[in-house]
């Protein structure tokens, strides 16, 4: 058989731009469709890039640009609720030694930075667009999906691989039932300037949050969050967001004082429950498969959901471009791959936060953390 030449990619986040960026160098036809008008352009404050996301990165030939725009660092500070340094730990270099340990961006930056690439790709994009149906082909050995648009088109495609996030409406049409569990916890984030001081994360452990902790994202600017326990969304009106974060913030001294000056505007304030996700069994069903947070979500105790989401794109489109034929064989191997790195970063993000929950305080967490990073050092 030949290789199929047709994808649709829906969703234009970390892992729907990649792998558009990749299938795309690679000389096979893309078309992107994204829900929101504005492609996310605006949307979040902060972000945390270790190693193996930023060897991705440059795998899609954007580091240059990350690099300039962020803020790299390698060590992580822990604190107590009064800013007092407890012990300062060297990160590990999970992308190797020639990338840094971690790089702090403001997250509109990185995602304008992948907007670029999917446009320079020459892959066709949609924005504002959703797909409405998809019906697996019995023509050509039932080879094919063809997908109606919210915009009254339709067409037909070799592929469709799904990257529309934890609430994936591909992956309920598909007929998998799996869904994101909230894991009892929430964050408060915020993007603020960064004190001249701040030159690596911070966490505080204790107060009247579980964590209290900062990541600068360039010279200028940081992102700043608190934990605490998931408390009803509906409960707490938008235009106190910053009131009840700058609250719990107020607790903490070291940077967070200056910091906490400027938790002013509601509007700047996301707030967001955490949540968790592995999609056992299969990623696919026919010609329709999911990378990313579709598959799969963790909290951000270790800070790889974008890693992993990259790193899935990354690994199945290396898979497709080597392949004769796509069939489920592939997509199985596809899953089976990735699941043998997925599965432990999920189970360790959520054990991480599940250990305070329960208030364990001899738990091990630096030897958690140290296993799972160790393993991802090694290519995916």
């Amino acid at each position: 058989m030949n290789t199929p030449r047709t994808v649709l990619v829906i969703g234009g986040g970390a892992a729907g731009s990649a792998a558009t960026i990749l299938l795309r160098r690679a000389g096979i036809a893309v078309d992107l469709i994204e829900a929101k008008d504005d492609w996310n352009a605006t949307a979040g404050s902060g972000i945390t890039l270790q190693g193996n996301a930023l060897r991705v990165l440059r795998e899609l030939g954007v580091w240059e640009h990350v690099e300039k725009s962020g803020y790299g660092f390698g060590a992580v500070g822990i604190t107590a609720p009064d800013g007092t340094v407890l012990h300062v730990a060297e990160d590990l270099r999970t992308g190797g030694d020639d990338l840094p340990a971690t790089v702090g961006m403001q997250r509109p930056q990185l995602q304008r930075i992948l907007i670029d690439a999917v446009r320079t790709s020459g892959a066709r994009v949609r924005l504002g667009v959703r797909a409405e149906s998809l019906a697996q082909s019995a023509d050509k050995g039932g080879d094919g999906v063809t997908v109606r648009f919210s915009d009254g088109t339709a067409s037909r495609y070799d592929l469709v691989i799904a990257a529309d996030g934890l609430g994936s409406t591909t992956r309920a049409a598909i007929g998998i039932t799996d869904r994101p569990e909230p894991t009892g916890m929430a964050i408060w984030r915020i993007a603020a300037p960064r004190p001249a001081g701040v030159t690596r994360t911070d966490l505080a452990y204790g107060g009247p949050a579980y964590i209290a902790g900062y990541c600068p994202t360039s010279e200028s600017t940081l992102y700043a969050y608190v934990v605490e326990a998931s408390r009803d969304r509906a409960s707490i009106p938008a235009d106190s967001y910053a009131d009840e974060m700058r609250g719990l913030a107020a607790h903490y001294g070291g940077h967070w004082p200056e910091i906490t000056a400027h938790i002013t505007d509601p509007a700047q304030v996301n707030y967001t429950w955490f949540d968790r996700m592995l999609v056992e069994g299969s990623w696919h069903r026919g010609r329709v498969v999911l990378v990313g947070d579709a598959a799969h979500c963790c909290p951000p105790t270790l800070a790889q959901g974008a890693a992993l989401s990259m790193e899935d794109a990354w690994v199945l489109t290396q898979m497709l471009t080597a392949a004769d034929t796509w069939d489920d064989a592939l997509f199985q191997a596809y899953y089976e791959r990735r699941m043998h790195r997925v599965r432990p970063v999920v189970e360790a993000s959520v054990q991480i936060g599940q250990w305070q929950l329960d208030g364990v305080r001899d738990a091990d967490v630096p030897g958690l953390m140290g296993r799972t990073m160790t393993m991802l050092r090694e290519l995916p």
